[in-house]
């Protein structure tokens, strides 16, 4: 349980995932700051290539480590290369128009970074192996990224002052980490398990240096929920369709304890989409399932996409950002 900054009272607000389509930032930045009045992001652009796709991004953060693109994907480097340099101008580039479309903007905006396992697990060191397979290099990059997370976030709050940040650590591959599911670099075994409990101190000691609210966003099916309660989350994003019966108890401890729900219930590719009523109607069921009273559903619950909408075309996108916002206010204004 959080002991650290609580996550903002937005009642019935919702936001976007991280990734938005194209290769423009001031449209991308004009995009989130429109659609999401209360909880609008920093657009992140992976159709730019490589750099400003997720992993490139957050490596380009990290401090006194480096990466570079191989045919393999992405590996540490002793010295910054041509893909960290276009990754921190690309993140400039992001900042700057996010800047200029927030001007004596006051209230909550999140920004997104890869956590520590997803990198660990996606990054190879320079013999070749997923850094995963390392720990004291699991331990590095955790430490790099504190630190880059620092300066990124003391950033953020110098262009926006009256901006108060949420972080996403988008950690898609964590389930996997916990059950030895990410494969070796060859692609032929698989990585032995990283033990809970290490697992569980690397993010907390992440999440605890930060001095933001956290929210670990995860993308993948058996959400581990009570250990990232345990790691001091404010809140979970997940997709929501991929939510079982099983995932209940965990659910229900976790709203219980205060922790928020950022429900991907959007559809993140072009797709008709029916009312935002009906898009929530299955968050309304499992929250009579869970027993809570209908009241405290848009205080807990926040609407969003169910990944991030770098797939999607342009106007898909704003369509699902201003959907997501709807539907988000349909759980305050209706919650039964």
């Amino acid at each position: 349980m959080s002991n650290g900054p609580s996550f903002p009272d937005l009642r019935g607000a919702a936001t976007g995932v991280g990734s938005l389509p194209g290769t423009d930032a001031r449209e991308a930045a004009r995009t989130s700051t429109g659609a999401l009045e209360r909880l609008p992001f920093l657009p992140e652009l992976p159709a730019r290539g490589p750099g400003a796709d997720m992993i490139g991004r957050s490596a380009g953060l990290l401090v006194e480590l480096f990466a570079q693109t191989e045919p393999s994907g992405w590996r540490f480097t002793d010295r910054p290369g041509r893909d960290t340099r276009r990754a921190r101008a690309w993140l400039g580039e992001d900042l700057d128009a996010l800047e200029e479309f927030t001007q004596g903007y006051q209230g909550a905006l999140k920004v997104q970074a890869v956590g520590p396992w997803t990198l660990a697990a996606s990054i190879e060191l320079k013999y070749g192996e997923k850094a995963l397979a390392d720990r004291g290099a699991c331990r590095d990059i955790a430490g790099s990224l504190t630190e880059g997370l620092r300066r990124h976030l003391a950033e953020v709050q110098r262009r926006i002052p009256g901006a108060e940040v949420v972080l996403q650590l988008d950690e898609p591959s964590l389930p996997a980490v916990l059950t030895g599911g990410v494969k070796t670099a060859s692609g032929f075994q698989r990585l032995r398990s990283v033990d809970r409990q290490v697992a569980e101190e690397a993010l907390r000691e992440v999440i605890r240096s930060v001095d933001v609210p956290v929210v670990v966003h995860c993308c993948a099916p058996a959400v581990p929920l009570p250990l990232l309660r345990r790691a001091g989350v404010v809140g979970v994003s997940l997709d929501f369709s991929l939510l079982t019966e099983r995932e209940d108890e965990d659910l229900g401890e976790a709203i219980e304890a205060g922790t928020v729900i950022l429900a991907g219930v959007v559809p993140s590719t072009d797709q008709a989409v029916s009312d935002p009523a009906g898009s929530v109607q299955g968050v309304r069921t499992l929250w009579r399932r869970l027993g809570f009273a209908p009241e405290l559903l848009g205080r807990r619950v926040l609407v969003t996409p169910t990944c991030g909408l770098a797939g999607a075309s342009p106007s898909y996108a704003r369509t699902a950002l201003s959907h997501s916002v709807r539907a988000g206010q349909s759980l305050v204004d209706n919650p039964e």
